[in-house]
């Protein structure tokens, strides 16, 4: 699918595996044509042991000397410092597709202090099982074929948008953060089952499916919700009293909050890690 492209992960965590795990269901590239580097031997033993793909352990410079298309996996704490370490090995022969938080292109090229195709994403944690949220930016350096690179590789671990990187925190805020937000409508849903005098196992089953089931409903239908929600209040009925509650508890005003609170968290960090 790659032309015999080559695929350096810089990190071993779990978006790592979530990446590696569904560019190799997608068959975009064969398992011998990935690599990972990490300090982490046991991680990349693992990923060796599930997926076959090549380890290199604490180079990271030989792993982008080796990888046409290197993923930046590693924590925004410790991100400048592993740029500065493979920023020898990076020209614009390489497309560079980076995950971590707050990191603007603008500041990789900046560290490195070359042009480079740069490609940014924000993935969410539901990649793990294949139904990720990926938002992706194009650096300045960014080429058509290397944002459809990137592209491919997000759309194996779930759905993909194309944003300007501008609006990134506002993603960060949005899917970066939200899954913690519908586990814990999930969690809520649970405890009211439980109280109402459901099992929590089946109070779980139900709340989890339903929230899935919703979502892919709205998914599949591209219906607003609003439709959506109109098709399961009928009147005088059982959801728009449900409904008046979470109205008068502020359901709506309280999640418009949240989502704004962790892109204003996101454009701090941003700030604190030289974005």
């Amino acid at each position: 699918m790659f032309s015999g492209k080559k695929i350096g992960f810089i990190g071993a965590g779990n978006m790592a595996s979530a990446l590696i795990k569904g560019i190799l269901k997608a068959r975009l590239v064969e398992s011998d044509y990935v690599s990972a580097s990490d300090i982490d031997i046991e991680k990349l033993d693992s990923l060796k042991n599930e997926y076959g793909i090549n380890i290199i352990f604490k180079e990271n410079e030989k792993l982008v000397s080796e990888s046409d298309i290197i993923i930046l996996a590693v924590k925004p704490q410790i991100f400048e410092k592993i740029l500065k370490e493979i920023a020898p090995k990076l020209n614009k022969s390489k497309l560079i597709i980076t995950i971590a938080a707050g990191i603007s292109t603008e500041f990789i090229e900046h560290v490195v202090g070359k042009e480079l195709k740069i490609v940014r994403a924000m993935p969410n944690t539901p990649a793990l099982i294949l139904e990720g949220a990926t938002a992706i930016a194009p650096g300045l350096h960014a080429e058509e074929e290397d944002l459809r690179i990137a592209h491919k590789i997000f759309d194996a671990v779930g759905k993909v948008a194309i944003v300007d990187e501008s609006q990134m925190d506002a993603v960060t805020g949005l899917s970066g953060s939200g899954p913690a937000y519908v586990f814990m409508i999930i969690e809520a849903l649970s405890d009211a089952g439980v109280k109402m005098g459901l099992s929590r196992n089946v109070a779980m089953k139900l709340a989890a499916q339903t929230v899935m089931g919703a979502a892919k409903l709205q998914i599949e239908t591209d219906m607003h919700p609003g439709r959506l929600k109109d098709m399961v209040t009928s009147p005088g009925g059982t959801a728009i009293a449900g409904i008046h509650t979470l109205e008068q508890g502020g359901l709506r005003t309280t999640l418009i909050n949240a989502v704004e609170s962790a892109t204003k968290r996101s454009i701090e960090l941003g700030s604190k890690n030289g974005k």
